[in-house]
C-alpha cells in the first residue's frame, strides 16, 4: 500500500483537502486550515556560519527570497531575505521598492553576488524570526505576518527545526480558492 501524502484543492468544492493514497481523504474549509495544510517542504535552510555571498547565490540559484538560518544544531536562529541583500548592496534605506545611494537606485536582480560581504550570514540575518507549529490555524498565522510586515513565516518542530514555510501567497491563494466556492465559481486553476 502506497503510503505517500499529498495536498490538493478539490475545485468543485473549494475545499483543501489531504490524504494518503489508498487510505481515508478528509476535507477542510478555510477557517480550519493550519500551517501543516499550507506549507510547503523541504525548507531551504541556510548555516549561520555561510558567507553572505554565498548564501546570497544559493538564494538566486533556487529562485527563493528568504530561507530560514539555523544553527549547528540546525534549530532556527535567523532568517535572511533579499531585503538583506538589498541594504547590504546599497547603502541607504528602502525607497519606492528600490535601494538607493547616492543617486544610484538597485532591486533585486540588480545585485552582483559576487560584491557581496565575504563575512557570515549571522552578520547579516534578522534575528526577530517568526515561527509557528503545524497546528498553527490560517488566522493566526495572517495576523503574524500582518503584526510582524513580513512575508513568510517558518513551520517548527518542538526543537525549533524548520519542517515547513507559509508565505503571503500561499494564504492569498488559500482565500482565493475559499471564496471561489462561495461564490459557486468553477473557474479551472492554472499552474
Amino acid at each position: 500500500m502506497s503510503m505517500m501524502l499529498w495536498k490538493a484543492l478539490d475545485q468543485t468544492q473549494g475545499h483543501f483537502f489531504t490524504a494518503e493514497a489508498d487510505m481515508k481523504t478528509y476535507f477542510k474549509t478555510l477557517p480550519f486550515l493550519t500551517a501543516a495544510d499550507l506549507m510547503k517542504q523541504p525548507v531551504q535552510t541556510i548555516p549561520q556560519e555561510m558567507s553572505f555571498a554565498t548564501a546570497g547565490g544559493m538564494l538566486q540559484r533556487e529562485q527563493i527570497s528568504g530561507a530560514a538560518v539555523i544553527d549547528s544544531e540546525g534549530q532556527c536562529v535567523g532568517v535572511i531575505s533579499t531585503t538583506d541583500f538589498l541594504i547590504a548592496a546599497s547603502k541607504d534605506r528602502k525607497t519606492a521598492g528600490l535601494l538607493c545611494h547616492e543617486e544610484q537606485c538597485v532591486s533585486e536582480w540588480q545585485v552582483d553576488v559576487e560584491s557581496l560581504p565575504r563575512d557570515e550570514v549571522r552578520h547579516h540575518m534578522s534575528k526577530d524570526v517568526v515561527t509557528v507549529s503545524a497546528t498553527t490555524p490560517i488566522a493566526e498565522i495572517a495576523r503574524m505576518m500582518l503584526d510582524a510586515h513580513i512575508h513568510r513565516v517558518f513551520v517548527v518542530d518542538g526543537h525549533r527545526r524548520p519542517v515547513g514555510i507559509v508565505s503571503s501567497t500561499d494564504i492569498v491563494a488559500a482565500v482565493a480558492y475559499a471564496e471561489m466556492d462561495s461564490r459557486g465559481e468553477r473557474t479551472p486553476v492554472t499552474a
